[in-house]
C-alpha cells in the first residue's frame, strides 16, 4: 500500500473481553452497511484458525472485504503480520470505512495509540473506541482483563451486552462503576449502526479501482486423504487455544461431536463443521445451550476450543476422530 493513495479512512476499533459479543455486533453491522459505502473488516483472534472471519464470510456481500490476523495479540501493530495484513486489506479493497475487531486478549489502548502513528497516520482516521462488555458477568463482579480495563477510559461508547435479565438496580450499580460515556444496554449486541460514534462521519468518494496486480491466493492445507485432521495449539497469558482443521468433504456425527465438546471445560467453543445434516456453525460460552446454526458450505471445517488450563491435544484429537462418519 502506498499511503498517499488512501486518505483519512474512518476506522472503528471494536474491543472487549472474550465472549462479550464483538463478532455478533459485527454481524449486525454488516447488515446495516450503507449501500454507498465500501467496508473492510480486519479481525484478530487468539487462536490460529481465524474462525470468526470464516463465520462472518456467511454474512458478507458485495462492498465488504474481510481479512484476518489469527494466532496472537493485535496490539503488536508494529509487527510484520499486522503491517502486512492491514496493507494487503487496504490495497485489495480500497475501502471507504475500516472496522477492526481485536482479540479479547489484545491491548486495545496500545492499538488505538499505534494506529495514529506512522505509517497509518493520515491514512486512517481513528474514531472513538467501541467497547463491548458482558454486562451480566460484570454485574456478578467478574473482573475485566487488565488490558481491557486499561482501555475503558478511551471508550467513546460502551455496549453493555447480555443485559436482558438485569434489574434496573443492577444496571444502575454497574453503570456507576463505569466511565461516564454513552452506554447502550443490549442483548445479542443488537444496535443501530447510526448510534455508534463515528458512524455519521462522511466518507470520501469511492476510490478508483485498484490497478495493482491481484494477490496470489494463500496456500491452503494439504489434504492427503479425507480423514486427515490438522491440529494446532498455542498459549498466551495463561489462556490455551486448541484448533483443528478437517476436510470439507468429511462428515461428522453431530451427537458424537456434542459429546466430544463435553470432554473438557472450555471457556469458548467455535466451530464451522460439515455434519450429516449439512453445514453448521457454533459460537458458545460455558453454560450456553449448544445452538448450531445452518450456514452455507465452507472451504474446510474448523473447530477451536479455548481453555484456561492446559489440555492433552493428542487425546482430544483422537476423540475427535471418533466423531467422523465412516464409509
Amino acid at each position: 500500500m502506498e499511503p498517499a493513495q488512501l486518505h483519512n479512512i474512518p476506522t472503528h476499533l471494536i474491543a472487549g473481553p472474550l465472549g462479550a459479543g464483538k463478532t455478533t455486533l459485527l454481524q449486525h453491522l454488516l447488515h446495516q452497511r450503507p449501500g454507498n459505502e465500501r467496508w473492510a473488516i480486519l479481525i484478530n483472534e487468539f487462536g490460529q484458525l481465524g474462525l470468526d472471519a470464516a463465520l462472518l464470510e456467511t454474512e458478507t456481500q458485495d462492498g465488504i472485504s474481510l481479512a484476518e490476523i489469527p494466532g496472537g495479540c493485535l496490539c503488536c501493530v508494529n509487527g510484520l503480520p499486522f503491517q502486512v495484513g492491514l496493507q494487503r486489506l487496504l490495497r485489495r479493497s480500497r475501502p471507504q470505512r475500516l472496522l477492526i475487531e481485536t482479540s479479547g486478549l489484545g491491548h486495545p489502548a496500545v492499538l488505538q495509540d499505534q494506529l495514529g502513528q506512522a505509517p497509518w497516520g493520515g491514512v486512517l482516521a481513528l474514531q472513538p473506541l467501541i467497547m463491548v462488555l458482558d454486562a451480566a458477568a460484570m454485574a456478578q463482579n467478574q473482573a475485566l482483563p487488565d488490558s481491557q480495563q486499561a482501555a475503558l477510559p478511551l471508550a467513546g461508547c460502551l455496549l453493555l451486552n447480555k443485559s436482558a435479565q438485569l434489574s434496573m438496580q443492577a444496571r444502575q450499580q454497574l453503570a456507576r462503576r463505569l466511565p461516564k460515556v454513552t452506554q447502550y444496554w443490549t442483548e445479542q449486541a443488537v444496535i443501530d449502526w447510526q448510534q455508534l460514534p463515528g458512524s455519521q462521519v462522511v466518507v470520501d468518494p469511492l476510490p478508483t479501482a485498484n490497478s495493482s496486480p491481484p494477490e496470489q491466493p494463500s496456500i491452503g492445507v494439504l489434504w492427503r486423504s479425507r480423514d486427515d485432521i490438522h491440529s494446532q495449539q498455542q498459549e498466551q497469558e495463561g489462556i490455551y487455544s486448541f484448533s483443528w482443521r478437517l476436510h470439507p468433504q468429511q462428515s461428522l456425527d453431530l451427537s458424537q461431536l456434542q459429546q466430544w465438546l463435553q470432554l473438557t471445560p472450555w471457556i469458548r467453543a467455535k466451530a464451522l463443521v460439515h455434519v450429516t445434516e449439512g453445514w453448521y456453525s457454533l459460537n458458545a460460552l460455558p453454560g450456553d445451550d449448544l445452538s448450531w446454526n445452518s450456514v452455507p458450505a465452507g472451504k474446510e471445517q474448523r473447530i477451536e476450543l479455548i481453555h484456561n488450563q492446559p489440555q492433552d491435544q493428542q487425546r482430544l484429537t483422537s476423540a475427535l476422530r471418533q466423531t467422523l462418519v465412516t464409509g
